[in-house]
């Protein structure tokens, strides 16, 4: 990984525009290849990033650029949509690259292990006909809750949280877009489980075509089957 604090500018182009005006930011290269631009505020929430695949390409600035006071120039571009981050930076403060090694992922512990052992035991919750294929199911940037197939006999990827917020959308879509690139696994579709899933979750999750089904532990405990709320 590595870690660059500078004082930049930020620009995104493509489906969206955004711009973040020149300030002192973090800058955070992935040994995936994304890149997420942090200040030192909003939590672990970025202002901005490129998921991959995506390529990062450090240029020297324009004449006009260098006047106006720009050392380099960083260009994110997404393989497939072509969208492009662009990182103009006036001076560099910290310069760093660490070895971080394979994560071995996260542990859960509590209520949130439990409905996805529950949730494993009882796929049906799911639809009628969906199988497991099997939990905790490893990907390169790390597992997925559960992976099941549909009546169909196509991919399920499911992404479970005791509460569903956009934190867990955009981490379900990330492991959509590695899954799907598997031509073993293509096509994948999404289903976002929780006890409870926030209207803006929800409304991104369908956005991307992902399935929400808010689950009721205290039924999962006490029956074999039954029928989850679809939204």
């Amino acid at each position: 990984m590595r870690l660059v604090i500078a004082r930049c500018s930020v620009d995104y182009a493509g489906r969206l525009s955004a711009h973040l005006p020149l300030a002192t930011r973090l800058l955070m290269v992935k040994g995936d290849g994304s890149l997420l631009v942090h200040s030192d505020g909003g939590s672990y929430k970025p202002l901005n990033w490129m998921s991959p695949p995506c390529t990062l390409e450090e240029s020297a600035p324009s004449e006009e650029q260098v006047e106006a006071g720009v050392a380099q120039v960083w260009t994110v571009t997404h393989k497939k949509t072509e969208d492009k981050l662009i990182v103009s930076i006036f001076e560099v403060l910290h310069d760093s690259n660490h070895e971080l090694g394979i994560d071995p992922g996260l542990q859960k512990d509590g209520v949130e292990a439990h409905l996805q052992k529950l949730l494993a035991e009882q796929i049906e919750l799911l639809g009628e006909g969906h199988r497991l294929v099997r939990r905790e199911y490893m990907t390169a940037i790390g597992p997925v809750d559960i992976l099941a197939t549909d009546a169909s006999g196509a991919s399920v990827a499911v992404e479970l949280k005791r509460r569903g917020d956009i934190d867990g959308v955009e981490q379900l879509t990330r492991y959509l877009e590695l899954m799907n690139r598997d031509p073993l696994l293509a096509p994948v579709t999404g289903v976002f489980a929780a006890q409870e899933i926030k209207p803006q979750a929800r409304t991104l999750a369908e956005d991307r075509g992902i399935r929400c089904v808010v689950l009721d532990y205290d039924a999962m405990k006490g029956v074999d089957s039954g029928v989850p709320t679809l939204f």
